[in-house]
């Protein structure tokens, strides 16, 4: 070996033990996608917690009201309204407890840990976080792919050829690949806002569809009535409306996640946009919820459908576009809710079985 080989080869070893020594002192919260950027503005939580809470379940509310009546319909989503408000406070509150310089409960597990202890906050919030987001993200997959079709079906009109759903559900995953490439939360953010935009776009469409539905003539034959003759077929049918309104109500499983991209000093914690954010978002919640909700029963009684945009029948154009809308929502929707599942998977990759963070890694 020549003396000019021999120099390169410990030239390259010196190089490879820097490189080692280096991810050795890395520190891995700025590699992890939730908190490698943490640049984000009020603006950024406003929407992603549109995106995460204002999902394809509102379409489902009027059919909730048509199970629970009036009286009891009404109570259940203002109060389901007013718990989740003050529930999301309470942990915007509890992300940083010393502002400024304290500790940052960056995800929901680190927060289980400070209340129950590090084994039992791992083994009592973990499983249930990743049932609630993988879950959710399963029947966004499956939603997606559902509206997908509708939306061709409805755009052909009888011209294109019948496709499976399969089919559907893989081009919406396939979407979700693409996506899923982003290094973190920020860098989703212009997703999550086409997506909270869709939200609103196909909330107020099924609202003012229905307000056009229920024209005078048609409001005389509206029946709101219970539609279950029998009283265990109205008690399993209201508990499934509760179900319905809690699950409609989503997005507290992923609130810290959003305030750990949200920079914090002494003298602006991170807390105040946050919550600036927050306000902003559920005033658009009670904008979409409320008038879906009453709007579509009021318009359809206890004839409404379980997703009011098939009671919409025409016109077909307008359905068509508020079926793209419920795809570009739950494409957007989904990712925010994947984001906390790949930290945790890559937080376990590079600490317990001790892979270096990089690229290599994450892809």
């Amino acid at each position: 070996m020549s003396a000019t080989e021999v120099m390169e080869e410990c030239t390259e070893t010196a190089r490879e033990r820097r490189e080692e020594e280096r991810l050795r002192n890395v520190n891995l919260d700025d590699w992890l996608p939730i908190t490698s950027s943490r640049t984000a503005k009020w603006y950024y939580s406003a929407f992603h917690n549109v995106t995460a809470m204002v999902g394809a379940g509102v379409l489902g509310l009027p059919f909730a009201m048509s199970q629970l009546g009036w009286p009891t319909g009404v109570a259940a989503i203002a109060s389901s309204f007013a718990i989740t408000l003050y529930t999301l406070w309470q942990l915007v509150e509890l992300h940083e407890p010393a502002p400024g310089g304290g500790k940052r409960f960056d995800r929901y597990h680190e927060l289980g840990q400070a209340a129950f202890g590090r084994r039992l906050g791992v083994c009592l919030i973990v499983p249930l976080q990743l049932i609630v987001q993988v879950g959710t993200d399963i029947v966004y997959m499956v939603t997606g792919g559902q509206t997908l079709k509708k939306f061709v079906e409805l755009a052909c009109d009888g011209r294109c050829a019948d496709i499976r759903l399969t089919f559907y559900i893989m081009m919406f995953a396939s979407a979700q690949f693409v996506l899923s490439q982003c290094p973190n939360f920020n860098s989703i953010s212009a997703v999550s806002a086409a997506a909270a935009a869709m939200s609103l776009c196909y909330s107020m469409i099924a609202f003012f569809a229905s307000v056009l539905k229920a024209h005078p003539a048609a409001a005389a034959a509206v029946d709101y009535g219970f539609k279950a003759t029998t009283a265990a077929g109205r008690v399993f049918g209201a508990f499934n409306a509760l179900g319905t309104v809690s699950f409609a109500f989503a997005g507290h499983n992923v609130v810290l996640e959003i305030q750990a991209t949200i920079p914090s000093t002494p003298e602006r914690p991170s807390k105040r946009p946050m919550w600036r954010g927050v306000v902003v978002a559920y005033a658009v919640v009670a904008l979409c919820y409320f008038t879906v909700a009453f709007g579509g029963y009021h318009a359809f009684g206890n004839a409404v459908a379980p997703n009011v945009l098939i009671s919409l029948e025409k016109p077909r154009w307008l359905v068509a576009a508020a079926n793209l809308m419920v795809v570009v929502h739950v494409i957007g929707a989904y990712q925010v809710y994947a984001m906390p599942v790949f930290d945790m998977i890559e937080t376990v990759l590079a600490k317990k079985l001790h892979l270096r963070p990089g690229l290599p890694l994450r892809h």
